[in-house]
């Protein structure tokens, strides 16, 4: 399944981010991501798929990695993400 909500029902869209909030990662429905690291916006851009809990990542460089989202948090490689809060 590309993107989005995976076949679990996990809602995989939105922005994700690391404690220290030095990066960000935003997950689109149309299945493309965007990642910042520290002041570098779009450090990293690709297209993304998602089976169940498990994400597959391909950047537009052709690199490739893996994350997985459990218990509302998203393990990407080594990184810990947790969903970013919508402002109200």
């Amino acid at each position: 399944m590309t993107g989005s909500t995976g076949q679990s029902g996990v809602d995989a869209v939105g922005t994700w981010v690391t404690a220290d909030g030095y990066i960000r990662q935003e997950l689109r429905a149309d299945g493309r991501y965007d990642e910042a690291r520290g002041g570098r916006r779009h450090a990293y851009t690709g297209r993304y798929t998602l089976t169940g809990h498990h994400l597959d990542y391909v950047d537009d460089t052709g690199f490739t990695a893996t994350g997985d989202i459990r218990d509302g948090v998203l393990h990407h490689e080594h990184l810990v993400l947790h969903r970013e809060e919508k402002q109200a």
